[in-house]
């Protein structure tokens, strides 16, 4: 008797490389090593997250099934979000683009793998796709519509190759980040203002750095203001090269007045032009010409933000701004070089890394007293060591070294502080960071990695429903760059026993590391949703296959060891090695 035939119910997610050929052709080695390490850092890494099995692979495409059909688009969503963060500096046609095709249908099981229609009819949509592109079965939409942040497009029923019947297909658009809220952010309580980028006018695309390290500087600046609620670089920098209407900025990132304004650098001369605009009349409150020397940047700089806080709050007293003044460098040079440094390292890839430390040590043999540049070297080595591109034990001693040069060069640098912060809390040394983070805070109360570190601190020192709530804050200071902080808020939540909630924001992680996959896994665990949280469990032991439940539990700076307790048992019901 034949054994049955073993069927079940699951979306189907098919996807490949567009031009996979083409760029092979242009670039063999480098376009194998492009997609292999896409596939490890942020496809697998993300199906797993969301609950994904990969169980086909070809080239330069994969299979992947889910059991639920909003997972899957989901990952979808995430998938082409994350591919088009990471090539956003790459040439337009160096750049890989997928196209994804989702099927709901009842599949065939053998052993690992996986067929039927529900196979076939997505790999028919995936081929059907544009690249770039997500489209999806109407059965894929009847199940996400209302669930997932995203539009959809019909485009109606579509014959296949070898398929019976028409499949009516539906593109699937991720709501574009300015418009993705049905509801304007509540207004702060206190006068906020979002610094849009600056316009490089000096007719060089080389110099856009130098346009761009003179808005972000800026809004440094004036986030030394307490008394004002300044939108970080980050969320900001979203709308750079786009065109805007102000009012709609204001909207979308929840203030009362814009910034905008451009930069003309010639030669030794640069000339700053600045705006303030009134977001709720559009009216100009204030506008201002400066024509400088650039040895008189810093200058510039200051008197731009000391004016706006005035103009907007009328009391940004000069005691308080002259006490957080930053110590400028005594070699124009060195700043420029660090502008550069700091835009490669918002990029943040390998390369990206490597280049921007190299200017950073130019940066150094320019003005070795320039506290900034060491600290940002640290900064930069801090990024190597966690994204793999170098190695912990051997940057470590260094990066200490540099740290307290730049912290002997000026007690008051905030990144100084603020990495010494984050390294103390590495190292379990919660009483020494708590005060380098209170100095950090004191220079500058609305930085959202500052802000965001106090809620980190405040869960391991065991007050996790204050963790959250400063969490929180930072994703509101920042609401463009959420993602980057939601293992923060993911793990004060765990430790406040809300853990659905915790999965949530863990999923939320474009590209998670083997570290948010075994808390993931945890979160799942706790919530009884026993099949996400082993595929979970499995991505991280693939990521990490040293990994133990001890050392990684051991190695996080919990001050109450109830913490430690719950997060083991969480990882222990994951079936994560003890």
């Amino acid at each position: 008797m034949a054994e049955p035939i073993a069927r079940r119910l699951a979306a189907i997610t098919a996807c490949d490389v567009a031009g996979y050929s083409r760029l092979m052709g242009e670039d063999e080695s480098g376009t194998h090593a492009r997609l292999r390490a896409l596939c490890a850092e942020l496809v697998e890494p993300s199906a797993a997250a969301h609950g994904g099995r990969i169980f086909k692979t070809a080239g330069d495409g994969m299979m992947i099934e889910f059991a639920s059909a909003v997972d899957a688009v989901r990952h979808a969503l995430v998938l082409q979000g994350g591919i088009a963060a990471r090539d956003a500096a790459t040439p337009e046609n160096r750049r890989m683009r997928l196209r994804i095709g989702i099927n709901l249908g009842d599949v065939i099981v053998e052993g690992t793998d996986v067929f039927g229609d529900g196979v076939n009819v997505a790999a028919r949509i995936e081929a059907f796709a544009e690249p770039g592109q997500i489209c999806v079965s109407e059965d894929v939409w009847r199940q996400v519509r209302g669930k997932v942040e995203a539009t959809f497009d019909d485009l109606g029923a579509q014959s296949f190759k070898n398929i019976a019947e028409p499949v009516r297909v539906f593109r699937v658009r991720a709501a574009e980040a300015p418009t993705r809220r049905a509801a304007p952010l509540a207004l702060p309580s206190k006068p906020s203002i979002a610094v849009l980028p600056f316009e490089n006018m000096s007719g060089e695309a080389g110099q856009e750095f130098f346009a761009d390290g003179i808005s972000e500087d800026i809004i440094t600046e004036l986030s030394r203001f307490p008394e004002l609620f300044i939108i970080a670089r980050n969320s900001t920098f979203a709308y750079k090269g786009k065109p805007t209407k102000v009012q709609e900025v204001a909207r979308e990132l929840g203030v009362h007045y814009v910034i905008e304004g451009s930069v003309r650098k010639s030669g030794n001369r640069v000339r700053v032009t600045v705006q303030l605009v009134d977001a709720g009349t559009g009216s100009h409150l204030w506008a201002e010409r400066f024509d400088r020397e650039i040895a008189d940047l810093f200058q510039v700089q200051d008197e731009i933000a000391a004016t706006v806080a005035a103009t907007v709050s009328g009391r940004a007293g000069a005691d308080y701004a002259s006490r957080l003044i930053r110590k400028p460098p005594e070699n124009m040079a060195a700043y420029e070089y660090v502008l550069a440094a700091k835009v490669l390292h918002h990029r943040g890839t390998k390369d990206d890394n490597a280049e921007a430390r190299r200017l950073i040590e130019r940066a150094i043999e320019s003005d070795p007293g320039f506290a900034v540049a060491h600290a940002w070297k640290v900064c930069l080595m801090g990024q190597a060591w966690q994204r793999g591109y170098d190695d912990y034990e051997r940057l470590w001693p260094q990066a200490e070294a540099e740290l307290r040069t730049a912290i002997a060069l000026d007690p008051n640098d905030l990144e100084a502080n603020r990495v010494l912060c984050e390294a103390n809390m590495g190292h379990g040394k919660l009483e020494d960071a708590r005060r380098h983070h209170e100095r950090a805070f004191a220079i500058n109360p609305n930085d959202p990695r500052i802000v965001a570190q106090k809620g980190e601190l405040l869960t391991w020192l065991g007050k996790p429903d204050e963790g959250a709530e400063w969490v929180r804050t930072a994703m509101r200071l920042d609401p463009y760059d959420t993602h980057s902080r939601a293992h923060l808020l993911g793990r004060a939540l765990y430790a406040l026993g809300r853990y659905a909630e915790a999965a949530e924001a863990y999923a939320d992680i474009p590209t998670p590391r083997w570290t948010h996959l075994a808390d993931l896994a945890a979160c799942y665990a706790q919530t009884g949703a026993t099949d996400h949280a082993k595929t979970c469990a499995a991505e991280a032991l693939r990521l990490n296959p040293g990994f133990s439940t001890a050392s990684y539990v051991a190695s996080l700076p919990f001050a109450r060891e109830a913490d430690r307790a719950r997060l083991a048992e969480g990882l222990a019901k994951a079936g994560l090695p003890a």
